[in-house]
């Protein structure tokens, strides 16, 4: 993984999920908690598993509980190793119109857990989580 050459995928591989990825504003497995302000999301991929494609348009950031290596697929089949570790934050920002559709694998040996929050204050909410809602 250390040369400079940009990993890619099939998307063919992933017609269905792509297809309704643009709709699945699922950006972790369960909602831990929500008001007018901030959702908050809980994600613990185990080896192997993966969290399926979504659509993030609302600002968030996220924060590594536990690391584990992982592999994020794009929709224009591009890709990239992450190395996430424990405490690292990351913030995303979207503009009006902007989105970014992923998925994210866990290739690692043990479990990855992320806490995900979105800042729905920073814009406004499109959608809500109850139409994606995974527990």
């Amino acid at each position: 993984m250390s040369d400079n050459a940009t990993p890619t995928f099939d998307t063919s591989e992933f017609t269905a999920e792509l297809t309704e990825a643009p709709t699945n504003f699922a950006v972790g497995n369960t909602v831990l908690f929500e008001n007018e302000s901030v959702r908050v999301w809980g994600s613990t991929i185990e080896p192997g598993t993966r969290v399926p494609f979504h659509n993030h348009t609302i600002d968030y950031f996220w924060i590594c509980v536990r690391a584990s290596s992982a592999y994020q697929r794009f929709e224009d089949g591009t890709a990239r190793y992450i190395e996430p570790a424990p405490g690292q934050v990351s913030f995303q920002r979207y503009g009006p119109g902007e989105n970014l559709i992923h998925d994210l694998e866990n290739v690692g040996d043990g479990p990855l857990e992320i806490i995900t929050v979105e800042l729905l204050d920073t814009g406004a909410p499109t959608h809500s989580h109850s139409a994606h809602h995974r527990g």
